[in-house]
């Protein structure tokens, strides 16, 4: 089975998943309404609740959630086979990852764009909300710290990254200015800033930036990873408008060019070229390197972002829920941006499977649980395009690693807006008002002290990484169960909600504690991560107790009224 056919089997199903099960929850279980008062409306600030055109929403959406993790966990994933990979990155995401989105989203929407740590106080107790928010903040913490390192390392691999990745901050603020401010037409004002975004590719590809090994008195590493938490705190406080919002639509218009060119490369390269790529990589590895982990159940954390993933809880109920101009807009914004970030992991699949040039190369690559990752899908990736579309290999590179580098930092600066507001809802927690600059000052602190805390090249940045996985997945899990209690509050079917919030829990259950006793195998101890391990087990089984509770109190009390909803019947539009 050629790439093409791969590709193919993926596009339809995405296709397929958006046209009919989005479409689904969206009129019988979420029964998303136009007429819906969105909180962008309600509690309109001109900071972070901004009533927004659904399709720069969903470029803020889309680049936020996917970051770097859907392009580093199927590139290791495929160790195990691209079979399990495949099926997992398309049925994730159309039955799992397309309905948790969109319904933390309408969660969130539904509760004035609470975040879904404030829900969990609501429709699942204190005690759990408590709870919740420590694994919230461990998560985020986790993100912003390793993407900092990903970028970092990117921009020292690939020096042709570093003028495009920092002009698209530019070209931003000038898009916001003239879709906010001037109010030129959107159209003509994406395809300028697209121009220039590629400009700025074709200029870093020609004028690579290569920071000497003594930079203001720092390594390269120290310097650009002072930099992205400085440009970090610097966004998260900025009203959406001026350069979030605009960011992340120009980076997600961009990345999605990407996209098109990279399956570009894969249908013309196998029906015109005269060496069209060829899949070395097995269906089912049955050759697996010595230490690599059973496939279940650590497959189903290892590939997170891109088929399930509770950092999008996060996203959708941080900052999107706070710009939904309208309800019916959540569809789009929600369900459709998981499937823009499973558009990617397929590409990265496609790239380290049918890229690498030949079986022994591949093997090389795979030689260890945990290769492959950003680097196999920048080379393959690089080889498709330049087999299918004839793009020089350094100019390939460079159109990769920058999608790369903007994913990962849109992601890192979303994450630490997002990690503010946590530290404020903490605060509140403890009776403690918290302002945004030094909740803000709270997070960089927090992020470079664990970034630097095995040296100044970053190395304490992933950590704590290896916990991500299942504490991400988790955390998918337990906001999948605010939607239940919601849905069942309300009689509707919870059955969408409640399948993957069980499928997801056993598996990233299983998952952590079969990484606790990994963390305690002789010669490999880590007490750290050992210690933060149970503390993430003990929060989560705590948190899932008191969630089926919360069910069962839900079946036995009255249907909770509908809100608007018999309100605004009548108005319903077509979703």
């Amino acid at each position: 089975m050629g790439s093409l056919v791969l590709m193919i089997i993926g596009l339809a199903m995405f296709a397929g998943g958006y046209i009919f099960y989005s479409k689904y929850l969206a009129k019988r279980v979420y029964r998303l309404n136009a007429g819906f008062k969105t909180p962008a409306h309600e509690l309109n600030d001109g900071v972070d609740y901004v009533p927004t055109n659904k399709f720069i929403l969903w470029g803020h959406h889309f680049t936020s959630v996917a970051g770097a993790a859907p392009i580093v966990g199927p590139a290791i994933a495929v160790i195990w086979g691209w079979l399990p990979a495949l099926l997992w990155v398309t049925i994730g995401t159309v039955f799992f990852a397309g309905m948790h989105d969109l319904g933390a989203l309408w969660a969130s929407l539904r509760n004035k764009g609470k975040s879904i740590g404030a829900l969990s106080g609501r429709y699942i107790g204190k005690r759990g909300a408590n709870l919740f928010l420590v694994v919230i903040f461990l998560l985020l913490l986790m993100v912003i710290a390793a993407f900092a390192v990903v970028i970092k390392n990117l921009l020292i691999s690939t020096p042709s990254a570093v003028i495009p990745a920092w002009g698209a901050i530019i070209v931003a603020l000038l898009v916001g200015v003239a879709v906010y401010r001037m109010k030129w037409p959107l159209i003509p004002v994406t395809i300028v800033g697209v121009v220039a975004l590629y400009a700025l590719i074709l200029l870093g590809d020609s004028v690579p930036v290569v920071l000497p090994e003594s930079f203001l008195g720092m390594t390269p590493a120290t310097f650009w990873i002072l930099a992205l938490f400085i440009y970090g705190a610097i966004a998260s406080l900025l009203p959406v408008w001026v350069l979030l919002q605009p960011r992340d639509y120009i980076n997600g218009v961009q990345l999605f060019i990407g996209l098109i060119l990279l399956f570009g490369a894969v249908l013309i390269g196998a029906l015109f070229s005269a060496n069209p790529p060829d899949i070395v990589a097995p269906m089912i590895n049955g050759n697996l390197p010595e230490g690599t982990p059973s496939m279940v159940p650590l497959l189903f954390v290892t590939i997170a972002c891109g088929a399930i993933s509770g950092f999008h809880g996060m996203v959708s109920s941080g900052t999107s829920s706070k710009q939904i101009d309208k309800e019916t807009d959540a569809r789009f914004v929600g369900y459709f941006g998981a499937v823009g970030e499973g558009m990617l992991s397929l590409g990265t699949i496609l790239a380290v499977i049918g890229g690498i040039g030949s079986v022994a190369e591949w093997e090389e690559i795979y030689s260890s649980f945990g290769a492959g990752g950003v680097t196999a899908f920048v080379q393959g990736g690089g080889a498709l395009m330049e087999n299918g579309l004839g793009l020089p290999a350094s100019l390939s590179a460079t159109v990769l690693a920058t999608m790369a580098v903007l994913f990962a930092a849109t992601t890192m600066d979303t994450g630490m807006r997002l990690l503010r507001f946590i530290v404020q809802e903490i605060g509140d927690a403890v009776k403690v008002k918290v302002s945004k600059i030094p909740a803000t000052l709270v997070v960089v602190v927090v992020g470079l002290g664990l970034t630097f805390s095995q040296g100044l090249g970053g190395e304490g940045g992933l950590r704590i990484w290896p916990l991500f996985g299942t504490t991400n997945q988790i955390m998918a899990s337990l906001t999948l169960s605010i939607v239940a209690v919601m849905l069942i509050r309300k009689r509707r079917n919870p059955w969408p909600a409640l399948i993957p919030l069980v499928l997801v829990f056993v598996l990233s259950f299983w998952a952590a504690i079969e990484q606790l006793f990994s963390f305690t195998a002789p010669g490999n101890e880590d007490w750290l991560l050992f210690a933060l391990d149970i503390v993430i087990i003990v929060a989560s089984v705590w948190v899932a107790v008191e969630a089926i509770g919360a069910m069962r109190r839900a079946l036995k009390d009255p249907p909770e009224a509908e809100d608007e909803d018999a309100k605004l019947e009548g108005v319903r539009e077509n979703v």
